[in-house]
């Protein structure tokens, strides 16, 4: 998060060592590799082997150095001041076909410790389930349903939410979440403790039904390492890359500012980015915890990453600006340039490569690629640390399934991966675009 009692000097400090840590890891490890490239070099051609070695081992290795360099430098806070007084707020949840979840979802927000009023909007968006009934069923006071005659899509549900909204600030919650008690609390004191730029803050999500399959279980800890870690570092710097809609706040001004949600696949993304182009920035209330349910099987899960990687192509096309602004939040930004590159190594380059380890041969997969495992295990061990400190100060308990993430640490990027390569090529081609997995 931003923060106005941080000089940003000292952030900005805090960046350049960080970058200067990067940097001699990336070196040392370009040095490991010479002996790999060559090699690979001499079968497939020197632009080529420098193409895929980058990025399988390089630049992955010289994000993680980044961040775990970011979080280990970043100053410890001391307890926060409660605000004189908290907003009232507006809490949206657009829901398609969530009969199963939705009324969790709203004992969640029953159980909020949060000192102001709440509006609750909850937009059904043409389900054919019976989401509506479950709603009025629930019986909450403040509570307004608002109903679509046939599905529209989620910006969609949620721009008419934005039109109904009474109050200055605006949440949102997907209606297959649950929150922490203190969740609507912290997220807002992390907003009013923020500097003047602030106009959004993404929760921390976390993954709600990690017990249900193996697909969730490896979930938990992407969720409880990647995405926390990324947030985290990003936020430091003043520009979070996803409120995601599943848990953030938002100022309605800035909301209509900016035209509310886009009709696109990744409706979160764009808007966030929309906001950063403007020059806004976007915090991260790390302990702000809101638990989803997460795809529960591997196809499934395959669908939400392709959705995901179609989210950012679409970022990149509508709010290129973002990526020239002087700023420091635009380094990171900028890293969205490489996760494609990345995806197709690792798909045309490192599975193929494996298999042809197997027998022997070492062009792609190699002894040298043993370089990146050393920050990747630091990054894993300095987010675990962080998370399982939040959840021990929140009273919530860390799951050990460690099993789970020796699968996650060795096999995600297997389905990650090709799934993002599909979206990529599926948003390139024009392929149809609806709610699908979130």
């Amino acid at each position: 998060m931003v923060r106005t009692d941080i000089p940003r000097s000292r952030v900005r400090a805090q960046f350049g060592t960080a970058l200067a840590a990067s940097a001699a890891w990336t070196g040392f490890s370009l040095w490991v590799a010479l002996p790999w490239v060559a090699e690979l070099s001499a079968a497939v051609g020197s632009a080529p082997a420098w193409l895929l070695i980058s990025g399988v081992a390089l630049v992955p290795g010289c994000m993680n150095a980044f961040q775990v360099a970011s979080i280990l430098l970043a100053p410890k806070e001391g307890p926060s001041p409660e605000p004189s007084r908290y907003p009232p707020l507006t809490l949206l949840i657009a829901a398609y076909n969530e009969v199963a979840s939705i009324g969790a979802t709203l004992r969640s927000i029953v159980a909020q410790r949060y000192p102001a009023s709440i509006e609750i909007i909850v937009i059904d968006d043409g389900s054919t389930d019976g989401t509506s009934g479950a709603v009025r069923a629930a019986g909450l006071p403040g509570l307004r349903l608002l109903v679509l005659p046939r599905n529209r899509g989620k910006s969609a549900a949620l721009n008419w939410g934005l039109a109904e909204a009474h109050h200055g600030l605006i949440a949102t919650l997907d209606a297959d979440s649950w929150l922490h008690s203190d969740a609507l609390r912290l997220l807002v004191r992390e907003y009013l403790r923020g500097s003047a730029s602030v106009r959004a803050v993404a929760g921390a999500v976390f993954v709600g039904n990690a017990q249900r399959s193996w697909a969730a279980r490896l979930q938990y800890w992407d969720y409880f390492h990647g995405i926390a870690a990324a947030k985290r570092v990003q936020s430091t710097y003043g520009g979070t890359l996803v409120a995601q809609g599943a848990f953030s706040l938002f100022e309605r001004r800035a909301l209509r500012e900016v035209g509310g949600w886009r009709q696109c696949v990744g409706e979160d993304i764009v808007l966030t980015w929309a906001l950063l182009t403007r020059g806004w920035t976007v915090g991260y209330a790390e302990d702000a915890l809101c638990f989803t349910r997460v795809p529960d099987t591997l196809a499934s899960l395959s669908q939400q990453r392709k959705r995901w990687a179609r989210g950012l192509i679409e970022a990149l096309r509508y709010h290129p600006g973002v990526l020239v602004q002087r700023r420091l939040a635009t380094f990171l930004a900028s890293w969205s340039l490489m996760f494609p590159w990345i995806d197709l190594t690792f798909t045309f380059g490192f599975i193929p490569g494996i298999v042809l380890a197997l027998f022997g041969i070492y062009w792609l997969v190699g002894p040298a690629t043993l370089a990146l495992i050393p920050s990747a295990v630091l990054l894993g061990f300095v987010m675990y640390r962080c998370s399982a400190r939040v959840f021990a100060a929140r009273g919530v308990r860390t799951r050990r399934d460690f099993l789970a993430l020796l699968c996650y640490t060795l096999g995600y990027g297997f389905i990650m991966h090709p799934a993002s390569v599909r979206g990529y090529a599926a948003e390139l081609l024009g392929a149809r675009k609806s709610w699908g997995t979130k």
